[in-house]
């Protein structure tokens, strides 16, 4: 089979013929037809920051297609089956996986850095990790909604706990920040407020059911946070970017009692409210990581229900030829895109 594998950093993938995998106990062969380029192989190929397990190794783990074979003891799929794939890999034994939160997995391997991914003709994938895709969904949508929308949605709706008609922040709109403010307006978010620094993607934000826009750029953009939200600050802030300053303003923008959400991963310490404030206004900070299959679903029930909207999700496909086209239009932010996808169809 066809693959695109990983070899050092700052070098381009290489496209290259590999043996295709053999389903093991339990696993299952898929026939990838679409793979999200994510922000993490950027972080991968172009920065380094994220290792990946072993080199070369076939990256992309944000994919969909179809049930290729089963491999013993699989009963629940069968060939032909359309699929959208789980890329955490959890053990299913320690406190974590037994208390539903696998995605927190002491054991976890993410396929695409620990294990073999999707930017190839075929990859192999634990049964469990698997959500049905009805045909009524693209193969690209049912690609990115495994991560660039149930991130965004874990965010929302396990972390944060969004209750009907809450008012929410989102800052950062991005990928994730796009889909979590076109989610909190599904789910019922009584004001929907966009934070960025780029007027295109708060234009997005607007277009995707945002309320209200504010670029974080202007001075106090707490103070116009809190004012955009009754003088009173939101119940929920969603921070898509991990950065110090917009991490601060997520907590600075809540109302007493609310809650922020930290989706966004970087590596500078985290300084936000002084104990005295922190305490006695009782502000939650809370990590935010991931999502489960049984999340995935629900964003597939979702959409498959026609109430969230993906079809202008993907900003750009491109073959698998073209994948390190692809990289580095997202790297360089051409186009300015939501998510690019590595199609595989016919």
């Amino acid at each position: 089979m066809k693959a695109a594998r990983f070899y050092q950093v700052g070098q381009p993938l290489r496209l290259e013929e590999v043996p295709t995998p053999q389903p093991g106990p339990g696993e299952v062969l898929i026939r990838v037809r679409a793979c999200g380029i994510c922000g993490s192989d950027i972080h991968i190929v172009y920065e380094g920051v994220t290792p990946t397990a072993f080199q070369p190794i076939i990256l992309g783990h944000e994919f969909s297609g179809e049930v290729a074979a089963c491999g013993p003891k699989v009963a629940t799929w069968r060939a032909g089956d359309r699929v959208a794939v789980n890329c955490l890999v959890s053990c299913g034994r320690c406190r974590h996986c037994r208390a539903g939160r696998e995605q927190i997995c002491q054991e976890r391997r993410l396929l695409g850095i620990h294990l073999d991914g999707g930017l190839a003709e075929y990859a192999v994938v634990p049964a469990e990790n698997l959500v049905a895709l009805p045909g009524s969904i693209p193969f690209d949508q049912g690609a990115i909604l495994t991560d660039a929308v149930a991130t965004p949605y874990h965010a929302l709706t396990r972390r944060g706990r969004l209750a009907q008609g809450e008012t929410v922040a989102v800052i950062g709109c991005g990928g994730l920040g796009l889909h979590a403010v076109q989610l909190a307006k599904v789910l019922g978010a009584g004001l929907v407020v966009g934070l960025d620094l780029s007027d295109q993607a708060l234009e997005r934000a607007r277009a995707r059911g945002a309320d209200r826009v504010i670029r974080n750029d202007q001075a106090d953009p707490a103070a116009v946070l809190r004012e955009a939200a009754g003088g009173e600050g939101v119940d929920l802030s969603v921070e898509c970017i991990g950065r110090p300053e917009t991490i601060a303003l997520a907590a600075a923008g809540l109302r007493t009692g609310g809650r922020a959400v930290i989706v966004g991963l970087g590596a500078a310490p985290i300084a936000c409210l002084p104990p005295t404030e922190f305490v006695r206004r009782e502000i939650e900070l809370r990590g935010s990581y991931a999502f489960t299959t049984r999340e995935i679903a629900e964003v597939v029930a979702l959409v498959a229900g026609g109430r969230l909207n993906l079809a202008d999700s993907v900003s750009r496909r491109v073959p698998l030829e073209g994948v390190n086209e692809g990289l580095q239009a997202l790297h360089e932010k051409i186009g300015d895109p939501i998510r690019i996808v590595v199609t595989l169809e016919d």
